[in-house]
């Protein structure tokens, strides 16, 4: 693993970190439900993809870097809730 595949997947981390906290953020003020379904169904529906692109020698630095910024993104989302 290089240094280069490591910024690309920060890189992509934290652009999937900064969209899962904002649109969450502007779904949970109209309804917390809506924000949960919302982000599980962009989820289901962007994995298939991914799952595809993690094969592919650049790409999987990305889809990894995405991954992480899903998983940071939510626990981000139920942390501010409380």
């Amino acid at each position: 693993m290089s240094g280069s595949a490591l910024v690309v997947s920060a890189f992509s981390a934290a652009l999937v970190v900064a969209a899962v906290i904002a649109c969450g953020a502007a779904m949970i003020a109209v309804h917390p439900l809506l924000a949960v379904v919302v982000n599980v169904i962009v989820a289901v529906g962007v994995a298939p993809t991914l799952w595809q692109w993690r094969a592919v020698p650049v790409w999987r630095w990305v889809v990894y870097g995405a991954a992480a910024g899903v998983v940071l993104g939510w626990i981000a989302l139920l942390a501010g809730a409380r």
